[in-house]
């Protein structure tokens, strides 16, 4: 069987406003809707967060796919793509934060 290698992407979800009740269960909560949303082809395999005071900062380890399969889709593509996912289908996320930006 060969090694899987993993690549880390950092994220930030920006607050709409700057309330924080509880930071650990914000960032569980966040990281449920991730895991919530997530697909075999976004290649999730990790995920931590940390809440601050205006936004909540997001470390995800998604596998390495290799650039010449057909239909591949870089790492940051594939996160981005995921929060994006995530934010749309979860109340909670539009509700507590802004939408992440168009994946490139």
């Amino acid at each position: 069987m060969a090694d899987q290698h993993m690549d880390m992407v950092y994220a930030s979800l920006n607050r709409r406003t700057r309330v924080v009740a509880d930071p650990a269960s914000e960032v569980s909560e966040v990281l449920g809707a991730l895991w919530a949303h997530a697909t075999v082809e976004d290649g999730l395999e990790h995920a931590s967060g940390r809440a601050e005071e205006d936004r909540v900062d997001l470390l995800m380890c998604l596998l390495t796919l290799d650039p010449t399969a057909p239909g591949f889709r870089s790492v940051t593509y594939r996160a981005n793509s995921l929060l994006r996912r995530c934010h749309a289908a979860s109340p909670m996320m539009q509700q507590r934060y802004l939408p992440p930006d168009a994946p490139r």
